[in-house]
């Protein structure tokens, strides 16, 4: 018993000691005018070995303080938490590989022969379905608003704006804030708003935003000067409160939702940074009314269960419960979201594809889980319209394996597909006339395990923006896939990665 104590206490002062000696070594000028946690930046400028040494050892550093957080610390701070993540992950594995089984055995095989001509039938009753959903989710519609925001240079102007217009708040929970340029910029923004007095909160995800500093992207200035630990960054010579989010059992939390003086939130896929500002073709929400209440609700237990009380500080927000500060007026919204036993964005998404009878419209990057494949090939068997647009340059290797798989078995069973130019980030699906829109992809970890968080509405007005701003434009210039394409065993390999682990 004493050894293994030891060997904890070792663990962590060497995690402790890798991650102060590489912020410690990490001295140059950086962009930002902060003269304060200039210590914690590296500089491109600086010798090619020298810099690329420095920023290894912040990530081994940040690394292997998030190893000790995920199995150490969160096991004391979150026991529930923890518990209930390890608890989800075998069921939810367990029974997913079962039915994976099944479904690769038998139900696929068993789809066998013509493709059935189009129904041309009328849409599903939006009413009768949304009354279903009640008892699908154990979910209950709200009332707001949706706009919906095409691509980096749309939303991040509203959000800018919105930061520079805040009264009281700005509460930012995102699964990468990435430290590239643009992703300074906003950490910049943030602190001096926090200067101001307004409240700034940000959270993020530990694992995802480590991941994604590993990499810049090419099209980044060479003059950048990269931050090595975001939080610091952000909190150093400022009013700011970060908080990041540990990792235990490997679950992330993947939502990205902004909210503005409890009035005003951006809901969707696009995290902090350089791509998603610049390059991809991404889509968020502006919402508005009080379905922002229980999503300003969501933000605040988060926030309370990243912090030190815990899983006791996320009981307290719980029975706290939401406010009423956001306007008033709007149309039904459903807020859907992926939790430890239980995910309203799966049992929603399946329910809509079952129950749909003219079309099925999805546009997603990650499309690697099977029940959803075999689902969308009954709908297509009933005579439904199903298109699905991937991207043609996918950023994710393993998924995009998986994807060549899933394109071969939609084409089988008459699904359309068809291949966006460049990197779709976009997260999107209609079926007859219900949209559903956020941060979960088609795959296990959006759909059984990480949290996520999606929006989903029948008003005709907001399913029509989507149809126009979206799925109509992108169609138009996607190219469809009309033979199998070549799968290599590589691919295989990516399948089955993405199937028990992505």
């Amino acid at each position: 018993m004493k050894s293994a104590n030891k060997l904890t206490a070792t663990t962590a002062l060497t995690a402790l000691l890798i991650a102060l000696i590489a912020l410690a070594g990490c001295a140059g000028a950086r962009t930002s005018t902060d003269p304060i946690a200039s210590e914690i930046v590296a500089s491109n400028d600086a010798p090619g070995s020298s810099y690329r040494l420095v920023r290894k050892a912040a990530r081994v550093g940040q690394a292997t303080v998030l190893y000790v957080r995920s199995t150490k610390v969160e096991p004391i701070l979150r026991p529930v938490s923890y518990a209930t993540s390890l608890g989800s992950l075998i069921f939810k594995s367990a029974l997913g590989t079962a039915g994976r089984v099944a479904l690769g055995t038998m139900l696929m095989p068993a789809l066998k022969g013509e493709i059935p001509p189009l129904a041309n039938a009328e849409s599903m009753n939006l009413p009768e379905f949304e009354s279903r959903l009640d008892k699908v989710t154990g979910t209950r519609q709200s009332l707001g608003t949706i706009e919906f925001l095409v691509d980096g240079e749309e939303y991040f102007e509203r959000l800018e704006s919105a930061i520079r217009s805040a009264n009281d708040s700005i509460d930012m929970r995102t699964y990468i804030f990435d430290n590239d340029d643009y992703a300074v910029s906003v950490a910049d923004m943030l602190k001096a708003r926090a200067d101001d007095d307004i409240r700034v909160r940000v959270m993020f995800d530990s694992l995802g935003t480590i991941q994604a500093m590993q990499v810049d992207p090419e099209s980044i200035p060479n003059q950048h000067r990269a931050p090595l630990s975001m939080a610091m960054y952000l909190e150093n010579g400022s009013r700011a409160r970060v908080r990041s989010t540990a990792n235990p059992w490997t679950t992330g939390d993947h939502t990205k939702t902004t909210i503005i003086d409890k009035k005003i939130a951006y809901v969707g896929g696009m995290n902090i940074g350089r791509e998603y500002r610049y390059e991809w073709h991404d889509l968020m929400m502006e919402v508005r009314g009080p379905v922002v209440n229980q999503l300003q609700h969501e933000s605040d237990k988060a926030w309370a269960r990243a912090g030190l009380l815990g899983d006791l500080a996320n009981f307290f927000a719980f029975i706290k419960g939401k406010s009423d500060d956001a306007d008033d007026g709007g149309y039904p919204i459903r807020v859907l979201q992926t939790r430890n036993f239980d995910s309203d964005i799966y049992k929603a998404q399946i329910a809509a594809i079952r129950n749909a009878k003219s079309y099925i419209l999805i546009e997603n990057a990650y499309f690697s889980d099977d029940r959803t494949l075999y689902e969308l090939a009954k709908a297509r068997r009933r005579g439904v319209d199903v298109r699905v647009i991937l991207p043609l340059d996918g950023n994710h290797g393993t998924l995009n394996g998986s994807n060549q798989i899933a394109i071969n078995t939609m084409l089988e069973h008459g699904i359309r597909v068809y291949r966006f130019p460049g990197m779709s980030h976009i997260k999107a699906a209609v079926f007859d006339g219900w949209a559903c829109v956020g941060s979960a992809n088609f795959d296990k970890l959006s759909l059984k395990i990480n949290k996520e968080l999606n929006l989903a509405t029948s008003d005709p007005a907001a399913v029509e923006q989507l149809l126009n701003s979206v799925f109509i434009p992108d169609l138009m210039v996607s190219e469809e896939i009309n033979e199998p394409v070549d799968i290599t065993m590589t691919a295989r390999v990516a399948e089955i990665i993405a199937d028990e682990l992505l």
